[in-house]
């Protein structure tokens, strides 16, 4: 087998499923109109619940997980790529329903391939990855609800997280003051410091049930916890205020009434990042690169290789991993 080649694949069991090394070929690969050779990707929280078993992310078996990767296309019959172009791809339900970048190739779409920005490796862009792609989808939301700086202090969940740590520091970047939530508050408030946080809550104090309407602490939120943490903030953002949401850390669910929307006028905008637009897409991209402190970026980025992938997954989903995971391959 010349064209073999080393991929993570999670199978279908009596009792499960089980995620483990094997070795393929591009026969193997699912049906598309470009090939990229993969050189790095990443594990986000979702690949950490497709990978451990504890959510149901992977929806067909046999399958790569993975939902994001960067590489440099090998063949192409899409218009827009050709051999040789470097490529980035988050989300379509890649590493769910379709073979994702745990494996050295993949053959996928066309359509759901970006050309990788200029200025950044792309190592870089999954040290980025779907995590950091979605904190500037969110950035993005707060200031097209008309935040500035100006407006006030802005609240990010889930700090010290994938998208909680890029969301702070693109957000210090652009001069907002920046409250960092973290159920790690103690051990992770210098980190969270480093990035440019101005003040760390312990989520504690969000995380249980609350008010529904509650005293006016922040003009914006970056929630990536749902549950009663989102109802929390909800309840405590300003006049005007805006809240982007773009996960359930916590949970799904969201125990909270009408008031912050109908007495102070607060928005509520769900970030999807599966299934964005290319135009959004190019343009968060576009902006990751000159927007982000990509030394910052370095120093909150661990690489490791196919092999450990699962103990990173099981880390993830336990809340044990701080900042981006990278995987070499």
């Amino acid at each position: 087998m010349t064209d073999a080649f080393q991929a993570l694949v999670i199978r279908k069991t009596e009792t499960g499923q089980i995620c483990e090394p094997a070795t393929i070929t591009e026969a193997d690969l699912m049906d598309g109109d470009v090939t990229v050779a993969i050189s790095h990707s990443t594990v986000n929280y979702k690949d950490g619940l497709a990978v451990t078993g504890r959510a149901p992310i992977a929806r067909r078996f046999p399958l790569i997980p993975g939902i994001d990767f960067a590489g440099t296309v090998t063949q192409s019959t899409h218009p827009r790529f050709t051999a040789g172009d470097a490529v980035l791809l988050n989300g379509f339900g890649v590493g769910e329903t379709h073979h994702g970048g745990f494996a050295a190739r993949a053959r996928v779409n066309g359509d759901w391939l970006i050309h990788r920005p200029a200025g950044l490796s792309a190592a870089q862009t999954m040290a980025i990855g779907t995590a950091g792609y979605t904190a500037m989808l969110c950035v993005m939301a707060l200031e097209a609800g008309g935040l500035t700086p100006t407006n006030g202090d802005i609240l990010v969940t889930g700090a010290a997280g994938g998208v909680g740590s890029i969301a702070v520091a693109l957000l210090a970047r652009a001069g907002f003051r920046v409250l960092a939530s973290s159920r790690r508050a103690a051990s992770e408030a210098a980190y969270l410091q480093t990035l440019g946080a101005a003040d760390i809550i312990d989520a504690a104090t969000l995380a249980a049930p609350g008010k529904p309407f509650a005293k006016e602490r922040w003009a914006g939120v970056i929630d990536s916890v749902g549950s009663h943490t989102l109802a929390n903030a909800l309840a405590q953002t300003r006049y005007n205020g805006v809240v982007a949401a773009c996960g359930l850390a916590q949970g799904s669910d969201l125990p909270t009434t009408v008031l912050p929307f109908i007495l102070r006028g607060v928005t509520l905008a769900g970030i999807d990042s599966v299934m964005a637009p290319r135009a959004k897409r190019e343009t968060a991209w576009a902006r990751l690169a000159t927007e982000l402190d990509l030394a910052s970026l370095e120093a909150i980025t661990t690489t490791i290789g196919l092999a450990g992938i699962p103990a990173a997954a099981d880390a993830i989903t336990t809340g044990q991993v701080r900042g981006r995971i990278v995987v070499a391959l």
